[in-house]
Formats: structure tokens, C-alpha cells, sequence
């Protein structure tokens, strides 16, 4: 697998790039950014955080926004941020920005005309991770998982189906039960059809009540959000989880919204809190 540098940046001693490759999964070509610290010198292999972007981003808004190279240099993490959907002509769309390209859902689509693009899933599961361990200086032992709003679904759900890859998942104002609210409520039946049991694999809520776990999560949510109790409804994750036993720290902010202000407010806290456990 082989990709196209775009653009490649010093910053914090590190690098800041942005690649391009063909992607396998989605049949279009596919844009990520990878910042690679410091430390990452004589085949040193350095643990890894995944950022995944939430409805109507790319892999730009959190490279640009985030402002996690200074700590991220100072941890030794390299930071990948894959985008949110494939995109291109011949690409299905809609004129909703919640659905369609932006919109993925980090879900494999089985209708039309959805399917032949929309393979999110395995596309961030499997073809990325593959391409980055090949081409960058990662420690696939010492991986964790963010993400925010629709990126913080996918973080919470790639997490619990895949136990024991991840050594830390956190997320910023996640969508924790799509099945229960209108974003999901859409998207799901769009892009999966009408079995809800495949509905139900991509809803974090779900998937803790049906016995999957992880040891940990930690969720920051701004009280001022205005998605928060409509479309985001943390109290379910938090019932979840204390049901089942997994240790969840829940931080409302209060007075922050679900902006990239709000991210990048608490940007430290999570790569410090990735950083203890990778």
C-alpha cells in the first residue's frame, strides 16, 4: 500500500503530514493526517491515538483545530486523524449535512446507493491501520481511541468490538446510542437497512448491554452543548456503564458548546489521560 505526501510541516519538533492513498474499502481516494513527534528517531516505535472526526469534518478540522501537537510532541504519541466519509464524483450524497459525504458514520453501508463507497468501518478498522503500520513509526501494542460527536460514536464502538486493541478509548460530547436519537435514527436505516440488529452494532449503549466492555472511558461534554440532550444523551452511557461495570469518567463542562473551542479546551486532559495508559 502506497500513499501521496500532500503536505509536510515541522511543528514542536515533530512532523505534521497529510497523505493521500487509494483506498480498497471506499474505491476513492482517501486524505488522513498523521503528526509523528520527536522521539520518533533510530526505528524508535511510538504508541498511537486515533482521532476520528465527527458529522460534516475531515481529517483538517482537528489537525488545525485541536492544538494537540505541542503535548503530543512532549508525550511521544503519534496522532492519526482519518476523514469522516469518502468523497468524490461518483460518490453518493445528500443534501443533508448530516448524511452523506461528511457523514459516514464509521459504518460498512449495505444499500444503495450507498454500499459500493460507504465502507467506514473497515476502512478505519482494518485498511488504515494496516497502511499506517506499514509506512509509520507505530507501536500497534500501545494504540488508543478519541473522537468527537459522530467520531466519538465510532471511537466508543470500534472500541468495544474490538477488545483488547485499544489500551485507552476516550471521547469528546459522543453520540452514545444513535438507535435512540434522530442522527441515528436516520443515518442507520439509510445506510443498513432495516435490521436493526446491525443498527445495534454500532450503538455504543447497545453494545455495553449486550455484554461488551472495556476497562475505562473517559467523556467530556459541554453543558451548553445544544445537541446534548436531543441527539447526545450521555446519562445512557453513564447507566450503561455502571451497570456493567466499566469506570466511566463523565466531566460536564459547564458553559462549552460543541465546537473545536470546546475541544481543544480539553485536548491535554485526553492525551495526558492516553498518554498514562499507552
Amino acid at each position: 500500500m502506497s500513499f501521496e505526501i500532500i503536505s509536510t510541516i515541522r511543528s514542536h519538533g515533530g512532523i505534521q503530514g497529510v497523505y493521500r492513498h487509494q483506498s480498497s474499502a471506499t474505491g476513492t481516494p482517501m486524505v488522513f493526517s498523521v503528526f509523528t513527534p520527536p522521539q520518533a528517531v533510530n526505528g524508535r516505535k511510538l504508541p498511537v491515538l486515533w482521532f476520528l472526526s465527527g458529522l460534516t469534518c475531515t481529517h483538517a478540522n482537528v489537525t488545525e483545530k485541536g492544538e494537540f501537537r505541542r503535548l503530543a510532541a512532549e508525550l511521544g504519541l503519534v496522532i492519526v486523524c482519518p476523514d469522516t466519509s469518502p468523497r468524490g464524483d461518483g460518490v453518493a450524497d445528500d443534501a443533508g449535512w448530516d448524511l452523506g459525504q461528511g457523514a459516514g458514520f464509521y459504518v460498512d453501508a449495505t444499500e444503495a446507493p450507498w454500499a459500493p463507497h460507504f465502507r467506514m468501518w473497515t476502512y478505519v478498522t482494518e485498511e488504515l491501520p494496516a497502511l499506517v503500520t506499514r509506512h509509520f513509526p507505530v507501536d500497534m501494542d500501545r494504540q488508543g481511541i478519541t473522537g468527537h460527536s459522530m467520531g466519538g460514536h465510532g471511537a466508543l464502538t470500534v472500541a468495544l468490538r474490538h477488545p483488547g486493541r485499544f489500551k485507552s478509548v476516550s471521547a469528546f460530547a459522543p453520540i452514545v446510542a444513535p438507535t435512540q436519537v434522530p442522527w441515528g435514527q436516520k443515518a442507520f436505516p439509510t445506510y443498513l437497512g432495516s435490521d436493526k440488529a446491525a443498527w445495534l452494532r454500532h450503538d455504543a449503549v447497545a453494545l455495553i448491554e449486550h455484554g461488551a466492555l472495556v476497562p475505562e472511558i473517559l467523556v467530556d461534554q459541554g453543558t451548553a452543548d445544544g445537541f446534548l440532550e436531543g441527539q447526545l444523551r450521555p446519562h445512557l452511557l453513564e447507566a450503561a456503564c455502571q451497570k456493567a461495570g466499566i469506570k466511566l469518567t463523565l466531566r460536564m463542562q459547564e458553559g462549552y458548546d460543541h465546537s473545536y473551542y470546546f475541544i481543544s479546551s480539553f485536548m491535554d486532559d485526553h492525551l495526558r489521560w492516553h498518554g498514562e495508559r499507552l
